[in-house]
Formats: structure tokens, sequence, C-alpha cells
């Protein structure tokens, strides 16, 4: 467990921060945008579960998923070595990853199949959850960019994201009364 018993600190004032190496880096970082994503889709995540508080399971894999990531932003807040020992840093696993795809199965068995695309909204809960979905590709976009820049990211850090964005959909899906709730783009419908 981590203890804050200081929240400012002042070493930030001039634009810059450490990583959880101790590296400082400027605020305007690939890796800490791509962390800071992460962060905002938990504070999005956190939003949706003010309306699923009584949704048993459902919510539950919302409080797990929100957990996971404070893991997945420390697995990208410090950089993957090549000679790093399994185990020593916190990393997000593929075993995490296979249960996000257990749990998008599950969920999407219980909704009727898409008949056109969908729009964000419907109940509180489901267009909370499409907000968290689209930070959660932002965060995707931003670890690609890292990759891109030469910079490593364990490769289950990006499926994670890639598949947590999934997710989200599908439960936004779920959100709003298992489908019955969504709400249908219309091609054209306004013109």
């Amino acid at each position: 467990m981590v203890t804050l018993n200081r929240i400012y600190t002042r070493t930030g004032d001039a634009g810059s921060t450490r990583l959880a190496t101790g590296a400082p880096v400027s605020k305007a970082d690939l890796r800490v945008e791509a962390y800071g994503a992460v962060d905002e889709t938990n504070a999005c995540l956190g939003l949706a579960r003010v309306h699923t508080g009584g949704a048993g399971e459902f919510d539950a894999i919302l409080a797990r998923v929100q957990n996971e990531l404070f893991d997945l932003g420390a697995d990208l807040a410090q950089p993957a070595k090549a000679d790093e020992a399994p185990g020593s840093i916190l990393r997000i696993l593929d075993g995490q990853v296979a249960r996000l795809e257990g749990e998008i199965d599950a969920l999407n068995a219980e909704l009727p199949p898409l008949a056109s695309f969908v729009l964000p909204g419907g109940t509180p809960a489901a267009a909370a959850l499409h907000l968290a979905r689209t930070v959660c590709r932002r965060a995707e976009r931003e670890a690609v960019r890292l990759v891109e820049a030469g910079e490593p990211v364990s490769g289950p850090a990006l499926r994670y994201l890639n598949r947590l964005s999934d997710l989200l959909f599908v439960a936004a899906r779920y959100a709003n009364d298992r489908g019955a709730a969504e709400v249908f783009w219309q091609s054209g419908g306004t013109r």
C-alpha cells in the first residue's frame, strides 16, 4: 500500500515530473501522456460506477478494472527492460487480458445483435461507459505512440488497453437495459 502524507511537493511547478524509476521527464512526455490517459479512463469508470452500484457482478467487474488500471499506470510509468526478472515490476499479465475477453463474451451473450452503430448515450451509466471507452482508446493510441517512438511498452499492457475498450463498449450496451435502451445511428437521418 502507498502512503501519501503530503499531496503537494512543488517539484512539478516547472513542468516536470518523475517516472516510477525516478527519472525526470516533462509532464508532456509521451509516457506521462499514456499513463495520464489511463488515469482519465479510471476517473470515467468511477463516474460510471456511480450509476452501477447496485448492479452486483457487473459493478464488481468495473471495480476490478479500476484497480487494474492503477496496475496498468504503474506498468506504463516504468519502462520495461529486456533483462527484467518476471514479477520484479508490477506489470499487466496475459491472464488479465484473457479475463477481459471472457467478460466481454459473457456480457455480449446477453445482448441482441447489432443492426447499426450505437450512439453514446441512453442511460447515465451507459453514457459514462461510452466516455470511458473513448478515453481508453486515446490511452491505447498514446501507448502505441510510445512504441512507435522506440520506447518499451509491455505487450500485455497494449493488449489490455485494446480489450478494455471492447469491454467498455459491451458494458455500455449492457448498461442500456441489456440493449433495450440503446440509441442507434441513423445514417443520413438528419438530412
